[in-house]
């Protein structure tokens, strides 16, 4: 048993010591530089390749298609109708005819025969 307190004291002091942190030291002395390695050997030069073949010619292209048929016309304005022409000028009256002849009077009568009583009598007109 005193084993077993003994590691669980080591083991309780140990994880406090982690929890304590000091400041870093100073930095310690620089390393040697280390030798520098032999360059190695630059590979032969590579032969050059062949020249390619000229490709074939491209075939002829196709005709083209056909164009459209143009619009058709579009049709002409209706002319205008003529003016009506005037009416005519109206015709001057007739000149007026001439009276005719005055007739002849008619021709006188006799005078009655004179009466021969002496008595008058006024007969009025109807």
């Amino acid at each position: 048993m005193k084993y077993l307190q003994l590691i669980a004291i080591t083991a309780a002091t140990l994880g406090l010591t982690a929890c304590i942190s000091f400041p870093a030291g100073p930095a310690g002395p620089q390393g040697a530089a280390g030798e520098t390695g032999a360059t190695g050997y630059t590979g032969a030069k590579g032969s050059t390749g062949a020249t390619g073949y000229t490709g074939a010619t491209g075939s002829t292209g196709s005709t083209g298609a056909t164009g459209y048929t143009g619009a058709t016309g579009n049709t002409g304005a209706t002319g205008y109708t003529g003016a009506t022409g005037s009416t005519g000028a109206t015709g001057d009256t007739g000149a007026t005819g001439y009276t005719g002849a005055t007739g002849n009077t008619g021709a006188r009568g006799t005078t009655g025969a004179t009466g021969s009583g002496g008595a008058i009598l006024i007969v009025p007109k109807p």
